[in-house]
C-alpha cells in the first residue's frame, strides 16, 4: 500500500522505530542512561521515554539525543533545502528526466505479539485523546471498571483496581508505555470500551494495513510501474506453467 500521509498507527510505529534505534546506537556506543542523559542535558526518565518512542516529549528533546549520537544530519536534512523542488527558472526545474522518487518502505516488527501490542497502544491514544475531551467517557469506563470488580475475579482486580486511579487521576502514561506492566494495564483495560465502532474500525484497518507493509513517499512513473507489473504477472505465468 502506498500512502503520503502518517495515520495514528504509522505515527506510532515509527517512533517507536526511532526509539528502539536511538537506544541501540546508545547502547553500541558503551553509554550508559545516567551518561547519556547527562550529555544531553536531559532526566533519565524523560531519556527513557524517547528510547520507547514516546509522543510526550518535544521534538527538540529528540533532536538533542540525536545529536549527543552523532546523527542529527539526517533531521538536518530534512529540514534543509537538499529536498525541496528545483526552482522554476533552474536547469533542474527544465530538465525533461524524471525526477528521483524517495520511498520508505514501513512493516511492522517481526512478532504477532509485537503487532498486537502496536495495535493496543495505537487503539489507547486514540481512547484518551477522546476520554481528554469528554469526561463522560472516562465516567463510562470508571462504570466498567466497577462492574468487573464486581464480579470477584482476583486475577484482574488489582489491574482494575490501578485503571480507577489512572481514570481518576488522568495519569494516561501508566497505560501507553512499552513496560511489562504497561502492557498488563492495557490487556485488562476498561478504558478502549469507549471507542466507537468506527474508530476502532479504522484503528484495525491500519494495522492491517502495516502488518502487509506500507510505502510512505512519491509515487513512481505510473507507466513504468504498470510496465513492471505487467512483467511481473508474465514470470509468474510463466512459472506456473
Amino acid at each position: 500500500m502506498s500512502t503520503s500521509e502518517i495515520n495514528i498507527v504509522l505515527e506510532r510505529q515509527l517512533l517507536l522505530q526511532l526509539g528502539d534505534r536511538l537506544k541501540g546506537l546508545r547502547k553500541a556506543n558503551g553509554l550508559g542512561t545516567v551518561e547519556m542523559a547527562a550529555r544531553v542535558g536531559i532526566t533519565r526518565n524523560t531519556l527513557r521515554a524517547v528510547e520507547a518512542g514516546d509522543p510526550a516529549p518535544s521534538l527538540g528533546t529528540y533532536l538533542r539525543v540525536m545529536s549527543a549520537l552523532g546523527i542529527s544530519g539526517e533531521l538536518a536534512l530534512l529540514a534543509g533545502d537538499t529536498l525541496q523542488p528545483a526552482p522554476a527558472d533552474s536547469a533542474a526545474a527544465r530538465s525533461r528526466r524524471t525526477a528521483p522518487v524517495v520511498q520508505v518502505h514501513i512493516s511492522a516488527d517481526e512478532g504477532k505479539h509485537r503487532l498486537q501490542d502496536l495495535q493496543s497502544l495505537a487503539l489507547h491514544e486514540e481512547a484518551v485523546r477522546l476520554a481528554k475531551a469528554n469526561p463522560t467517557l472516562v465516567r463510562q469506563a470508571e462504570n466498567t471498571a466497577k462492574r468487573w470488580l464486581a464480579t470477584g475475579d482476583a486475577r484482574s482486580a488489582s489491574l482494575w483496581l490501578e485503571w480507577l486511579n489512572i481514570l481518576g487521576s488522568g495519569s494516561w502514561r501508566k497505560a501507553l508505555g512499552r513496560t511489562r506492566h504497561a502492557q498488563q494495564l492495557r490487556q485488562a483495560s476498561p478504558l478502549v470500551t469507549v471507542l466507537p465502532e468506527e474508530t476502532r474500525q479504522r484503528v484495525l484497518e491500519q494495522v492491517r494495513d502495516l502488518e502487509r507493509g506500507v510505502v510512505i513517499g512519491g509515487t513512481p512513473d505510473t507507466s513504468q510501474d504498470a510496465g513492471c507489473s505487467k512483467e511481473r504477472q508474465r514470470r509468474e505465468k510463466n512459472s506456473s506453467t
